[in-house]
């Protein structure tokens, strides 16, 4: 009797353990939804509001969902539908055919014509119009001609490949370096390649520009841009040395001992064993190019035919700044490349970012 006493009194512990664990799930999961929403509530704008019209941009009243007037057409004249009160409580939808500032407005009603003329006493300017749901979908393919999107988005992707192969392939040599070899000061050496992230961006842009405008002659090409990437960078190099750390030696001596040197060892042991790592570093690099924009601002004025997406973007804000849906669609279309590359490596991603967070 005990025994069936105490096996019951287990089974309901782990019945309550486990409703426990179910509650506090759904609470984390609620949170993480709540939150993902809040993140997401820019970009769900952005998306609802390039596919509005103008004229609904522009209205105080109009929904959040695309939708344009409703209007009717009478006697070869297209009115728009207005929500009138009436004296019951209920509301009207009736074509405004001539407004009037004061006195009786003329209305129609859409659903019976052949009653003729509807005075109605009020104010017309307090209506509302009546909206039906319209999607706009020729933004895009305007947004796309307006700001010649084809040629601005290769000159952002061969700008954030070609930089990318260089500042992975520079910070992967030095962070090898820095986590394989043996040399008087290395210590010293890594701290102040560290302390170049310090270094606020103002201190170095004006001696920069200075020398590939003055000196190297480089105004209005890519090679100030693309040259310094081919150096590596503190940030990228600390990335991959941390990755480099985790990687046992013994698989570098046993490529040794197969008579690998070096940069063998380090081509055909380390970097096949480093691809979350470099995926990372890549796709970090990669985000950061294809949003740069000061540099691009400053290093190819007067050569348009060179500018990237980010100054195409911000000199279409200016000349079409009375037309937001049109903007939206250009930025909507200018994210879904990077949107595209990082869901598709999103895993080798995290798993580098985690990887390299962890000194074993």
């Amino acid at each position: 009797m005990t025994a069936i006493t105490k096996s019951k009194s287990n089974a309901d512990v782990y019945q309550l353990r486990r409703r426990q664990e179910t509650i506090t799930a759904l609470m984390v999961t609620s949170v993480a939804i709540i939150i993902l929403l809040i993140y997401l509530m820019p970009m769900g704008y952005a998306l609802v509001t390039s596919l509005k019209s103008k004229a609904q941009t522009s209205e105080v009243n109009a929904p959040i969902l695309p939708s344009t007037p409703r209007q009717f057409e009478y006697d070869g004249e297209t009115y728009d539908i207005m929500l009138v009160p009436q004296e019951d409580g209920t509301i009207a939808e009736w074509g405004l055919v001539q407004a009037r500032r004061r006195g009786a407005s003329d209305f129609i009603d859409p659903e019976n014509p052949e009653a003729g003329i509807i005075q109605w006493e009020g104010n017309w300017r307090t209506l509302e119009k009546a909206w039906e749901p319209n999607v706009q979908w020729d933004n895009y393919p305007d947004a796309w001609n307006f700001i010649r999107f084809g040629r601005l988005l290769m000159n952002t992707l061969g700008y954030a490949l070609v930089t990318m192969v260089g500042m992975v392939s520079a910070s992967a040599l030095t962070a090898y370096g820095f986590a394989r070899f043996r040399f008087p000061g290395k210590n010293i050496l890594f701290l102040m390649v560290l302390s170049t992230m310090i270094l606020p961006p103002q201190v170095t842009d004006l001696p920069k520009y200075a020398f590939f405008v003055n000196v190297l002659d480089w105004g209005g090409t890519w090679w100030p841009l693309i040259v310094p990437a081919f150096f590596g960078h503190a940030y990228h190099v600390f990335l991959l040395r941390q990755f480099f750390l985790t990687i046992p030696r013994e698989m570098e001596e046993a490529a040794s001992i197969d008579g690998a040197g070096p940069m063998t060892t380090f081509i055909r042991v380390i970097l096949p064993q480093a691809v979350p790592a470099l995926t990372a570093s890549a796709l970090f690099h990669f985000f950061y190019a294809w949003n740069d924009y000061f540099g691009p601002l400053i290093y190819l004025a007067g050569n348009r035919d060179a500018q990237p997406i980010s100054i195409g973007l911000a000199e279409f804000n200016g000349l079409y700044s009375s037309e937001p849906q049109l903007i939206l669609a250009a930025a909507i279309i200018t994210m879904i490349l990077p949107l595209a590359i990082f869901f598709m490596a999103q895993r080798i991603f995290v798993q580098g970012i985690v990887i390299t967070g962890v000194d074993k």
